[in-house]
């Protein structure tokens, strides 16, 4: 019976080094991916002594993880990782809608299930017992042994890692497709988990230290203050919309016409290519970077952030412009606690968190979700015309997936061309995504002309939080750059609505927005994001989705990149200030929430 279960467990998984065959010239690759069934079907049998039975429910709960694996390779391009099973705790917090919705929509899936459910509920009635009850402790020895097995594995205990490793197995840490197949979905979680689950990155001050000694002309010149002028700090809107990007980066759509306030607006300030940490989904990933400034590659144990950092207290934009007197308040029109939105929003510091319930009543739906247009409407209502400067940070969600919920209007969808080759579901998925994304740019139009129009001065950063997740499309058209759709970038720009500027073209990561934000509204002050944004040029590329290709790196930008590791490190433990070159004088920040004379100036001369 255990050899037919890793016999099965191979054939289920499909990768290429775990199929059936496999045991005759590399046995350990199957072995090792139905070694945790194996001890969960040894552990059921010591409780039950039904050996079918046994086995039946633990085959049945290993097909359930292959078919998620499934939805979400369909969805997302890149297999199950550890963090995600974090997203089951998710479903009682106001993600159900959100992930249930990506469950298939045929009736047969589900019979299917049901009849494995009724088949082993069959084993447990008709099934005879395979010993005896009582085996003088043989039965208590070998249940708890495999207990003891499974829980020390699970719970990533170090000596596991001398089987789930690169040695002795496939693993591709910039891979997780490729280490699943060649080692198995089951064999890479594991490896991942093992690897790479426990933060064991270390910093190194003297590493830190170096960089910022490297860079003291460049960080000293960002930070001096500028001359004394009239002027005030602006207020501040940042638009995450989600699954933006151009479409102009796909083959077929390169002379299409779906974003053209995104190109008017580029035209009248910063804007250009935003390397982001995702794909497809995993908003929480970008959101975090824009918010800290902090990179996501450099903190393996945070796949999802909001869900493992449990600090009270992190580093933020959100606490640079509170100490420089603004109000924090974050808007997002769904549920606060899905991805731990709520207790994630206080460590970062926003003052207040305007969700679902607090938009009006008869804010309209699109499709699924909560239409962007009343995002906008509730952006401006939220903006007050006197009193101290303001940061409003907004979440949309009318483009979130998945794509096969009819919108509002499925004429204007349907109206929608798709290039030779799409078809079918893929055709439908992509024209409702576009016809969201036009409603994105609509509003974007929309709000700086609003903004344009207020008494005050106002900055707008908006930006695409990933690529939508629509794979069987670009593996079909491909990219104008011929790039990995992991690696695509997105777009970003930031302006003065009221104030046109020249167009000027940057290319940038998710976490190097803060910064550049900072730098635009002349508050000045935080050496960190100075740091990074005298470091953007070398680091910018280097953040992508997990399970994207790296790209190849100079020997200067390995250095760079492995110290800019400790940096974040040590700044996310609140250690990095005493490393940090002293500000100039006239640079210290307020600690009140109306803004200093010196920051008023600052504004005015900047701009």
């Amino acid at each position: 019976m255990s050899l037919a279960f890793v016999l099965l467990t191979g054939l289920i998984d499909g990768g290429a080094g775990v199929v059936p065959p496999r045991l005759l010239d590399q046995a350990r690759f199957p072995l090792a991916n139905a070694w945790p069934g194996l001890l969960g079907a040894w552990l059921l049998l010591a409780l039950t002594r039904r050996l079918l039975f046994s086995f039946g429910v633990v085959f049945l709960l290993q097909g359930l993880v292959y078919e998620v694996n499934a939805l979400k390779v369909a969805n997302l391009g890149n297999p199950l990782m550890p963090a995600d099973f974090l997203m089951v705790d998710q479903l009682r917090k106001g993600g159900a809608h959100v992930l249930l919705s990506y469950l298939p929509h045929s009736p047969w899936p589900y019979l299917g299930m049901l009849a494995a459910v009724a088949l082993v509920v069959a084993m447990w009635r008709l099934e005879p017992p395979l010993f005896a009850r009582r085996t003088h402790g043989g039965r208590l020895l070998s249940g708890v042994a495999a207990a003891v097995l499974l829980a020390s594995l699970l719970g990533g205990l170090a000596v596991w890692g001398k089987l789930y490793n690169g040695r002795v197995l496939w693993l591709e840490p910039w891979s997780a497709s490729s280490t699943a197949t060649h080692s198995g979905l089951v064999s890479s979680l594991l490896m991942f988990h093992l690897q790479y689950g426990h933060g064991r990155r270390v910093a190194d001050p003297a590493a830190a230290k170096a960089l910022i000694a490297q860079n003291s002309q460049a960080l000293h010149d960002r930070l001096q203050p500028v001359s004394p002028a009239s002027g005030e700090l602006p207020d501040i809107v940042v638009v995450q919309s989600e699954s933006f990007f151009d479409p102009r980066s796909m083959r077929g759509y390169e002379a299409s016409d779906f974003t053209p306030n995104l190109l008017r607006l580029e035209e009248q300030g910063l804007s250009g290519p935003l390397h982001v940490p995702t794909f497809g989904g995993g908003t929480i990933r970008t959101e975090f970077e824009v918010l800290t400034g902090l990179s996501l590659r450099y903190f393996d144990e945070l796949q999802f952030p909001y869900l493992t950092l449990h600090q009270k207290v992190v580093p933020s934009l959100v606490r640079t412009l509170r100490r420089h007197g603004y109000t924090t308040t974050a808007l997002h029109g769904n549920d606060p606690s899905f991805w731990n939105r709520t207790s994630a929003f206080k460590a970062i510091g926003f003052d207040r968190f305007v969700s679902q319930s607090s938009f009006p009543k008869d804010a309209p739906n699109d499709g699924k979700y909560m239409a962007d247009s009343a995002m906008t409407d509730e952006i401006m209502a939220q903006l007050k015309d006197a009193g101290p400067p303001q940061f409003l940070f907004a979440i949309s969600i009318e483009a979130h997936g998945p794509y096969d919920v009819p919108p509002a209007n499925t004429a204007e969808r349907d109206a929608i061309p798709v290039p030779d080759g799409i078809s079918g579901k893929d055709k439908l998925e992509l024209q409702t995504y576009l016809y969201h994304a036009r409603h994105a740019d609509a509003e974007l139009g929309r709000l700086a002309k609003l903004l344009a129009q207020r008494g005050r001065p106002t900055l707008l950063l908006f930006y695409g939080d990933h690529l939508p997740a629509l794979s069987n499309s670009y593996a079909i058209t491909g990219f104008v750059d011929n790039g990995d759709m992991l690696r695509e970038p997105g777009v970003w720009l930031l302006l003065d609505p009221r104030n046109p500027g020249a167009p000027q073209r940057e290319n940038l990561a998710s976490w190097m927005l803060p910064g550049k934000l900072l730098e635009a509204a002349g508050v000045h002050g935080d050496p960190y994001f100075a740091l990074t944004q005298v470091l953007a040029p070398q680091l910018a590329d280097l953040t992508y989705a997990p399970g994207a290709p790296p790209p190849d790196q100079t020997a200067e930008q390995q250095v760079i990149d492995q110290d800019m590791a400790s940096v974040a490190l040590l700044r996310l433990k609140g250690k990095l200030d005493a490393l940090m070159p002293p500000r100039p004088a006239g640079s210290s920040v307020a600690t009140a929430r109306a803004p200093s004379p010196v920051q008023v100036a600052a504004y005015g001369a900047h701009r």
